[in-house]
This record gives structure tokens, sequence and C-alpha cells, in this order.
């Protein structure tokens, strides 16, 4: 029975991590190709679809890094103690990782000082210079870029071992460790820009929910439905980005959970559904993006209908 138990449940994750994959591929790709398209057709591409467009290949390529080496990790766990494609895996993780969060990030402050409604001079001036704010907020996060890729590096080259090529199993585990420890840390900084400045938008927001019972009944209809959708995106957001970072967490504290196949795929489904959640999230509250998928979804009915005539 607990055999049986064991393997109902890898199977359900196994599929879980695979519609997740799949959904995720399919949306961020779908948004990096409207955007796309839609730059070629207008020749110019406004900030906050910049941002879209680079989450969204960040994203794809942080799902398929992680896919690869989840597949590698349980099909050939003999091939990760291999200096070099440990190295390899890694690195490719490590840099659409960085990439995927940050860009998130730069989203909620766009977001924050466009959305939010603050008398304070400083968030004023920062709301007129948003763009500025990004940029700067970009180079940062490349700052802290190449400083996690020293860390990794040295992390990956440092252990002692009998031949350069190959770790121990014992080895392997250490450096695991230390690199989702290392990542994990700096994972918080985006993470902790973002929740301040989506806490920030949802108090805005729901400041300004309250500030609207005073307003004319029809006004405060269409506000506040506007109003609560966008309430419900930002809390989306902060929920699987939180999900996500506890997911990280939880790792770090218990990693006996890579001798156990079924907590590695729960871990990594986890992972996953922040950038695969997450864009049907974007895609359901951008106009654009909602018009161009309802298109889809029509072209796609008509195209079974025609196809069963």
């Amino acid at each position: 029975m607990a055999v049986t138990i064991s393997a109902v449940l890898q199977a359900t994750l196994i599929i879980t991590v695979n519609m997740e994959f799949i959904i995720g591929s399919l949306g961020n790709a779908f948004i990096a190709l409207v955007n796309i398209v839609d730059w070629v057709k207008r020749r110019k591409i406004s900030l906050v679809d910049q941002i879209l467009t680079a989450l969204a290949i960040s994203r794809t390529a942080f799902l398929f890094s992680l896919v690869t080496t989840l597949l590698v990790a349980l099909l050939d766990p003999a091939a990760m103690t291999v200096r070099t494609v440990l190295k390899r895996h890694i690195i490719s993780w490590m840099v659409s990782h960085h990439f995927s969060v940050w860009f998130a990030t730069f989203l909620s402050i766009f977001y924050f000082l466009k959305i939010a409604n603050f008398s304070n001079s400083i968030f004023i001036t920062l709301k007129w210079k948003a763009k500025k704010v990004v940029l700067i907020t970009l180079v940062v996060s490349l700052i802290i870029f190449f400083i996690n890729i020293i860390v990794i590096n040295i992390l990956i080259d440092g252990p002692k071992v009998n031949t350069p090529y190959r770790y121990s199993s014992n080895n392997t585990v250490d450096v695991y460790v230390l690199i989702l420890l290392t990542n994990t840390r700096f994972t918080l900084i985006p993470y902790t820009v973002t929740l301040i400045t989506l806490l920030l938008l949802i108090f805005s927001l729901c400041r300004h929910l309250k500030s609207m019972r005073c307003n004319a009944k029809r006004f405060r209809d269409v506000s506040t439905a506007a109003h609560i959708k966008s309430l419900q995106s930002v809390a989306t957001f902060l929920l699987l980005y939180t999900v996500f970072v506890m997911s990280l967490l939880l790792q770090t504290w218990n990693i006996n959970f890579l001798e156990n196949n079924l907590m590695v795929l729960f871990f990594w489904g986890t992972a996953i559904a922040f950038p695969s959640g997450h864009s049907c999230v974007l895609i359901l509250g951008n106009s654009k993006l909602r018009q161009a998928s309802l298109s889809v979804l029509w072209w796609l009915r008509c195209r079974y209908k025609y196809t069963e005539n």
C-alpha cells in the first residue's frame, strides 16, 4: 500500500510539473511574441512592454533550465557529479533565475510608481522619473549578478577532490547546499524590494477604494471594478512570489529532500508555479495580451470546426 501511494504521488507530481512547464512555456512565449510583433508593427515599444518581454524570455529560459536539470538529476544522478556538467547546469539555472526574479521586481517597481498615489514629495519625484528608477535598479541588479557569478564559480571550483573532473557524492551535495543557500540569499534582495513596493501599492489601492465611497455611484462602480482587478492581480503576484521564495528557503533548511524523489518533485513543482502561474495572471490582467489570447482561442476554435467538417 505504501509503495502504491508513493507511486501515485510521484505520478501526480510529475504530471503537475509537466503541466506547469507547458503552461509556463506557452504563456511566456505568447507574451514575448505578442509584444515583439507589436513592436515590429509600431516601430516602438513602451517601457512596461519591454519589461514584460524581457521577463517572459528570461522565465522561458528559467523553465527550460529548471526542467533540464531536474531530468538529469532524476534520470542520471551520476552525471551531476561531473564538475563541468554540474557547473553548466548551475550557471544556466542561476543566470535565468537571476533575471527572471529581477525583471519581476522591475515590473513591481514600475506598477508601484505608475499606479500608487502618495502625496510624499520623494514618491512624486520618483513617479515622474519611473524610467530612470527602473534603469538604476537594472544597473544594481547587474552588479549583484556579477557578484553572484563570482561567488558561484568559487563554490563550484573550491572543493578539493581526487580528480579535477569529478566530485564525490558527498562533495556534490555540499556544493549544491552552498549554491542553493547563496542563490536564496541573493533572491531575498529582489524579493524584499518587491514585497515592500507591492504592499505599498496594495495599501494605496485599498485607501483609494475606501475614498471612492464618497463619489457618485456610476463612477464608483467603474473605478471600483478596475481597482479590485488591480488588487487581485497584485495580490496573486505577491502570493506566487512568496511561495517561490518559501520553497527555496525550505530547501535550504531541509537538504535531505535530495534523497527523496517525491520531495525533489514537490519543491521543483512549487518553484515552477511562480513563472508559470504569473504568466497567466499577466495575460488576463493586460488588455492587449488578453485580446490577443482571445483572438488565438477564436482562431483555434474555427480551425477545429473546419477540420471536423
